[in-house]
């Protein structure tokens, strides 16, 4: 699955080159490129349905990166110096953001994308501005107390990204991932979650091609995302792609097919 994350890179490389960027990814194309999928991305269909709905999943990828940026910054200027990305892939915010002195980021992965990408870290001579932290642990396993090991501190707050991640892991995983968080969660924690929208299985996975990203889609979002958080101890905001696709002045010009709830874009703090 972690070649998924190339995609998403080569989805930063493209916005990092317009002159109205939501973000600027630098290392993004050179992720790419190293996948096969720079400057061009090979698609096995030509059909139209199939190239709107891969332009849709690139639009997510872009509104997301920028919402989690923004709660980033936000966790950080709450005096949060902790943070772990789960499922880090081709994630390059420990290089591309300004952090705050002190800041430790643990980037959590199995190690076939994190050696992947410190090969391609040492290629382009990237230097971190913060301290980064490595952890290769599967998530199916106890990454908890690998985290640990690497010099995570459940006493302090913690800033949790879970991008791109919840969609790929079924019912029960999703439920343990975020228990499993939870109890290393200290008052003052952030959280930043992104959820496969209600419908959008059916809408995009469910007639994807064998081997592709959405094709390996099998978890949408619960019918009350800030409920069902608040059961483990957090209080969320949940926002649409729509809503924060407007916020920053890129809108979507098309009139939603169904009515849309609340849901995608997740941010929560634990009090």
């Amino acid at each position: 699955m972690w070649a998924t994350a190339v995609g998403v890179a080569r989805v930063r490389a493209l916005e990092t080159e317009r002159k109205d960027a939501l973000f600027r990814d630098p290392l993004a194309q050179a992720f790419a490129a190293a996948g096969g999928l720079w400057p061009s991305s090979p698609h096995v269909s030509d059909d139209e349905g199939a190239r709107r709905r891969r332009l849709a999943v690139s639009f997510s990828i872009v509104i997301r990166t920028r919402f989690l940026d923004d709660l980033l910054r936000q966790a950080c200027a709450s005096g949060v110096r902790q943070v772990v990305l789960l499922g880090a892939g081709m994630d390059s915010r420990a290089f591309r953001m300004d952090w705050p002195e002190g800041t430790r980021l643990f980037e959590v992965d199995t190690a076939a994308p994190l050696d992947f990408k410190a090969a391609v870290l040492r290629q382009e001579g990237a230097v971190a501005r913060c301290e980064r932290i490595p952890v290769a642990v599967d998530l199916r396993e106890d990454w908890p107390a690998a985290l640990a090991a690497a010099g995570h501190d459940p006493a302090l707050p913690t800033v949790w990204i879970a991008e791109g991640l919840l969609i790929y892991l079924p019912e029960d995983a999703v439920e343990l991932l975020l228990t499993r968080t939870s109890a290393q969660s200290a008052p003052g924690s952030w959280m930043g979650l992104t959820l496969g929208s209600r419908g959008v299985i059916e809408r995009f996975g469910a007639d994807a091609v064998p081997g592709t990203a959405a094709s390996m889609w099998i978890s949408e979002m619960p019918d009350d995302p800030v409920g069902w958080l608040a059961g483990h101890g957090w209080q969320a905001d949940s926002y649409t792609l729509r809503e924060r696709s407007a916020a920053y002045g890129r809108p979507i010009s098309t009139p939603p097919q169904h009515e849309e709830r609340p849901g995608g874009l997740i941010s929560a703090v634990r009090r």
